[in-house]
C-alpha cells in the first residue's frame, strides 16, 4: 500500500510577520489558498530571491494535514479554525484592495479612529488617523519605519468594519500629510 498523503501537494514558504520580525516555515500543501485558510495571519512568500535564500536555511517543514504543527503555527491553525464556521469568514480574503475604518484605543493614548485602504496581504497603502478631537492626518508606507500586515482579510469580524472607496478618499482629499512632510 502506498501513502498518498502527500498528492497534489508542494512546498510553500509560509510567513507570519509581526512587525519586529516574523516566523518562517516550509509548508506542504495543495494551494496557497489552503494555507490562508487553514492558518491565520500567514503569508504565502513567492518572490523567486527570498524563497532560493530559504531553500537552505534550516525551517521546520510540516505537512498542512498533519495532526501537529510547530511552535507558533500551531496557535495561527488554532485560531483559523474558531473563526471558519463564523458569520463573515473570508469575506475580504479575494479583494485586492479593500477600506476600512478601525478604532484604535490604546491604553495610556487618545483614541482614533484609522481609516485604511488595505491591500490584499493586510498591508497598509494608505492611511486617515480621525483624532476624536477632529484633527486628522494623512500617511504613506515612505511614512512608516515598518509596515507588516495589519489586519488578517479572512477575520470573519473584519467585514463589519469595511467602508466604501469614496468614504475614505473624502477623507484622504481633505487630511493634511503626516508632520514630517507637511
Amino acid at each position: 500500500m502506498t501513502d498518498d498523503s502527500g498528492a497534489g501537494k508542494r512546498r510553500f514558504l509560509v510567513l507570519h510577520d509581526y512587525g519586529m520580525g516574523g516566523s518562517w516555515w516550509w509548508v506542504r500543501a495543495r494551494s496557497e489558498r489552503e494555507l490562508l485558510e487553514t492558518f491565520a495571519w500567514v503569508e504565502v512568500v513567492t518572490d523567486p530571491d527570498t524563497v532560493a535564500r530559504f531553500q537552505e536555511e534550516d525551517l521546520e517543514e510540516v505537512d498542512i494535514d498533519g495532526p501537529r504543527m510547530p511552535p507558533g503555527l500551531d496557535g495561527l491553525r488554532a485560531e483559523r479554525d474558531a473563526q471558519r464556521g463564523c458569520e463573515g469568514f473570508g469575506a475580504l480574503a479575494d479583494r485586492e484592495i479593500v477600506f476600512l475604518r478601525r478604532r484604535w484605543d490604546e491604553e495610556g493614548e487618545d483614541p482614533v479612529v484609522h481609516l485604511m485602504e488595505v491591500g490584499a496581504d493586510g498591508r497598509r497603502i494608505r492611511q486617515v488617523e480621525l483624532a476624536e478631537d477632529g484633527t486628522a492626518v494623512r500617511s504613506g508606507p515612505d511614512d512608516w519605519p515598518f509596515n507588516p500586515p495589519v489586519v488578517d482579510l479572512f477575520n470573519p469580524g473584519l467585514s463589519r468594519q469595511e467602508i466604501s472607496r469614496s468614504e475614505f478618499e473624502e477623507h484622504w482629499s481633505t487630511t493634511r500629510r503626516t508632520d514630517a512632510e507637511s
